[in-house]
């Protein structure tokens, strides 16, 4: 008996065109589009087909547009895993797939997550770089070493990989003394996941409170504590907590090991998290079957194999 694990990827995946050929082939797909069209009063469909990329960037657009498109590729498969997990934004689209928070909901509370986000820093005051190949102890131990400013530890995403966030002077200065074998400065206008985000936190925890929660009709892991949740409640408290502190990634995939995982199927653009999934599962007894589902020839792929 096979074990599967849905994932939904966050910010960073978006890519102008995502989604056109999911509207121009499925009914299903323009109906959720229009949906999301009408309930943020915006068309999210022609910014996710055309663009501009600039507008599409910007974090108050990129968070609804990613969930439309993980959402529409959900449905389009239409079958459920055993299991989910979505990075940062992506916990959001795990949920809506999952039943515990209704499409339209979530399209509105990530629509304002992501204006509270770039609200909470002056764009320009704030930074984040992926550390790639630097012990995590060294990483740890350099933040404390920064004088000035806040830098923390945003998404430990593997164990060759933790991207550290916060001012962009705190930020440049932890680069330079943990001087890692590689590094790279993320396009983002803000320092997610990190204390610098609490005025985001106690803002999005007041439209949380106004959203009803169901049960959910198939565990999520939470970003927060790397737990698995079954009850509403308790992933609309980890969703709270979840912009002011980092993303266990890692740890998430570390649970899926332990479950047995041998059936990994993300939903959404770029293959952020297969590439992810790829380099931490060589430490997993057995290695999982990896599809990542984008597209039409994607989503047809992954159908055959999993029905």
């Amino acid at each position: 008996m096979s074990f599967t694990a849905f994932l939904f990827p966050g910010q960073g995946s978006q890519t102008v065109g995502m989604g056109k050929d999911l509207y121009e082939h499925s009914s299903s797909a323009q109906e959720i589009f229009e949906r999301a069209d009408k309930a943020l009063g915006f068309e999210i469909s022609k910014l996710c087909f055309e663009g501009p990329e600039e507008k599409l960037k910007l974090t108050q657009n990129t968070q609804p547009a990613l969930l439309t498109v993980s959402y529409i590729l959900f449905q389009m498969l239409g079958i459920s895993p055993d299991i989910a997990a979505g990075h940062s934004l992506g916990e959001y689209s795990a949920l809506v797939a999952s039943g515990g928070l209704s499409f339209e909901d979530a399209l509105i509370l990530v629509h304002k997550r992501g204006r509270y986000m770039q609200e909470a820093v002056q764009v320009g005051q704030g930074s984040m770089a992926a550390v790639l190949g630097a012990e995590p102890q060294k990483v740890k131990q350099a933040l404390q070493e920064v004088k000035n400013g806040v830098v923390e530890i945003a998404n430990w995403n593997s164990r060759e990989q933790i991207v550290i966030s916060g001012h962009k002077k705190s930020v440049d200065e932890a680069l330079a003394l943990i001087n890692p074998p590689r590094s790279v400065v993320l396009p983002v206008s803000a320092p997610f996941h990190t204390s610098l985000m609490k005025s985001a936190e106690e803002k999005l925890s007041q439209d949380l409170d106004r959203v009803e929660f169901n049960d959910l009709n198939f565990p999520v892991i939470t970003n927060v504590d790397a737990r698995v949740v079954h009850q509403g409640s308790r992933a609309k408290e980890a969703l709270k907590k979840q912009v002011n502190h980092p993303v266990l990634w890692y740890q998430t995939m570390e649970v899926l090991a332990k479950k047995k995982t041998d059936i990994c199927v993300e939903l959404g653009p770029k293959k952020v998290l297969t590439r992810l999934i790829k380099r931490g599962s060589r430490e997993w007894d057995s290695k999982p079957q990896i599809f990542s589902v984008e597209d039409i020839p994607s989503l047809e792929k992954a159908k055959q194999v999993l029905s």
